[in-house]
């Protein structure tokens, strides 16, 4: 991508021993999504970038090491999932504590601060302190408090974790309005595959701390190489050789009986989960290889899909996208 007039780029090596080893690269603009299961690093990876926990290696931003320099020295804004804000600050004062903390005159930060409640749709509760808002107003404090300094790198740590359906829902619109005209660098952590789809430019999958990924949204999605990653976007994933198979859980043909006909593709399992998808019935099974598959609910009930059940699945070869692993 072409750096806008003014921002720099991220060029970073991150090490914690033990947790971390990662590269990550990202230009002025570029949203990137850092998915991957519990214990991958992901949270590891924005504490290293945003000073909070010792490192390894380099993070450059525009020439600027982070891992070298003191947090004033930092340009970088932060959103934990748990917010973080300062209890005996009102919301305004939240915001306009890092434009303050630059030596900014206290009118000037808080008319800032003030116009930045009202993007997020919030001015009304601008003298409301954290207890008295609700998860979702809060959230919009801490984003508004990270976007107030207009940082060269933006951290969003599961930023959508905890809050309502309906509210993470409303709040991924308004966040991604935001980030399509942010110039500096965005890293959104995040454990869901709507967040990557919607907000990401590019995607990077960590994996038992290291890097196991890189690609555009669509590509990771068509083509994941975990199988956190292909349950992420509701795929089933099997490694054969130094290839990886893949298929929809909607091509899955469930039954109580061994398939009667030669197919390649059958393995035997348990069910052991079923939830609405949909229309129709998700499975979760476990055997030689751990798949789901999707039924019709009259399919459900008529097999005895329930935890517990032993069951066959099969797909045709017709169905399977096979690619390099």
């Amino acid at each position: 991508m072409t750096a806008p007039t003014g921002r720099t780029g991220l060029d970073a090596r991150l090490v914690v021993p033990g947790r971390l080893d990662a590269t990550l690269a990202a230009d002025p603009g570029d949203v990137v999504a850092v998915v991957g299961p519990n214990g991958a690093g992901k949270s590891t990876l924005v504490h290293a970038l945003s000073g909070l926990l010792p490192a390894e290696g380099h993070a450059l931003l525009g020439g600027t090491d982070l891992l070298t320099r003191t947090p004033p020295a930092r340009n970088v804004g932060v959103v934990f999932q748990d917010q973080r804000l300062f209890p005996h600050l009102s919301a305004l004062d939240n915001v306009a504590f890092g434009l303050r903390s630059r030596g900014v005159p206290r009118p000037d930060a808080r008319a800032a601060a003030a116009e930045w409640l009202e993007r997020l749709g919030i001015a009304e509760l601008a003298r409301r302190r954290p207890a008295q808002l609700s998860g979702g107003q809060a959230q919009r404090v801490a984003i508004a408090r990270a976007l107030v300094t207009s940082p060269d790198l933006l951290l969003l740590d599961e930023p959508f974790s905890g809050l309502d359906v309906g509210v993470a829902a409303t709040l991924r619109i308004e966040l991604g309005r935001h980030l399509s005209d942010f110039r500096g660098v965005t890293i959104l952590v995040t454990h869901d595959a709507l967040d990557a789809l919607t907000l990401a430019s590019a995607v990077v999958v960590l994996d038992t701390g290291a890097v196991a990924q890189v690609g555009t949204p669509a590509d990771v999605a068509a083509r994941p190489l975990t199988e956190h990653v292909a349950r992420l976007v509701g795929l089933n994933v099997i490694r054969d050789g130094d290839r990886l198979r893949a298929f929809s859980p909607s091509a899955v043909t469930v039954s109580v009986h061994a398939p009667a006909d030669s197919t390649r593709n059958r393995w035997q399992g348990v069910v052991r989960g079923a939830a609405p998808h949909g229309d129709a019935i998700r499975l979760q099974v476990s055997g030689e290889v751990d798949l789901i598959a999707d039924v019709t609910p009259a399919a459900s009930r008529e097999l005895a899909l329930v935890p517990g059940q032993p069951v066959w699945l099969s797909v045709k070869e017709t169905a399977v996208t096979t690619y390099a692993g």
